[in-house]
């Protein structure tokens, strides 16, 4: 099914969670004016009004002016996006794939019941394990995989041009590099297209012609990258600003007629022989979801280490069923 936003029409982000994350991406939303109505939904009856009572007191100040919100679930009617948020938050030491069994349900209880609601919306993933639930909310819905995904490694990757940004010491938007894969233990870096501006990572030298990037320092901000949730987990109990943020920027690229290019796990069709699970890979969204996945250019340790990854979440599917 291709589902078509017309630009006539008003635009309904529907968020499914009352949480940290939940919260933080609809206040992300409403701050940049992401979409014309923002929806928060949760079981919590409290919880949910709160925040959106909150988050409605500001709306003099801001893009967006429309905020409801509340424990009914058809709240979330009619939406143009539904991101979901809901489930067992990741506790310290604990590993995103650990989530899995518990989230897979609620998923599995969920994903009917926001159908019925909005059968036309794109539905997003945030909720970890995003890929595993990716595939489990694809399966149970019956919905092509272009409409269902989750934001995958859209955070990891900024996480690391970030790092990078702040080592070269330039604007973080010269860094261009991608993580593909899970979105966890086993992604990694496409260290062998990276670039700064139009300048190999490999090539790019200090004010004195010193190599900047050596094998150590790249192994050191891959490590960085990939552990920087569970740092953040230890230190605040969840990681919340910058996925709302991501979020948000996801909603704009799918409400706005511009074809972006974003790193995003859906389920896969022989991309590099690799079938029927969810990874991150280069993707092309715009008002259609998915419209396209970019069979990116990947050396053969690379293409080693995607493969890795697809075990890593297929052994995951199988346990649960799938």
């Amino acid at each position: 099914m291709t589902v078509h936003v017309p630009k006539d029409t008003k635009t309904k982000l529907s968020i499914i969670g009352a949480g940290s994350v939940g919260s933080s991406l609809a206040y992300a939303s409403l701050i940049r004016g992401s979409a014309d109505e923002i929806v928060l939904y949760d079981i919590n009856e409290k919880k949910v009004n709160a925040e959106v009572h909150d988050l409605a007191h500001g709306t003099q100040y801001t893009p967006t002016a429309a905020v409801n919100g509340g424990p009914d679930i058809e709240v979330v009617k009619d939406s143009s996006i539904v991101i979901i948020t809901a489930g067992a938050r990741q506790k310290p030491g604990q590993t995103r794939m650990d989530l899995a069994a518990i989230n897979a349900d609620i998923m599995k209880s969920l994903m009917p019941q926001l159908l019925e609601q909005a059968p036309n919306a794109i539905y997003v993933l945030v909720t970890n394990p995003c890929d595993v639930l990716t595939y489990v909310a694809q399966k149970v819905s019956g919905l092509p995989a272009s409409q269902v995904f989750s934001t995958g490694t859209m955070l990891d990757t900024s996480r690391l041009r970030w790092a990078i940004g702040r080592r070269a010491e330039v604007a973080q938007g010269n860094v261009h590099v991608t993580i593909m894969g899970e979105h966890g233990d086993t992604e990694f870096p496409v260290w062998s297209n990276a670039e700064i501006g139009n300048v190999p990572l490999r090539d790019w030298t200090d004010d004195r012609g010193n190599q900047l990037f050596t094998k150590k320092v790249m192994d050191e901000l891959e490590d960085e990258a990939i552990r920087a949730a569970y740092k953040i987990i230890e230190g605040k109990g969840a990681t919340n600003y910058a996925i709302g943020i991501a979020g948000a920027r996801l909603v704009e690229a799918l409400l706005r007629a511009q074809r972006t290019i974003l790193p995003l796990s859906s389920v896969l069709e022989d991309y590099y022989g690799i079938t029927d699970v969810s990874l991150s890979v280069p993707s092309i969204v715009s008002r259609n979801g998915i419209e396209r996945v970019l069979e990116t250019p990947l050396s053969a340790f690379e293409l080693t280490k995607l493969r890795r990854s697809a075990e890593a979440i297929r052994g995951t599917l199988h346990e649960l069923g799938f």
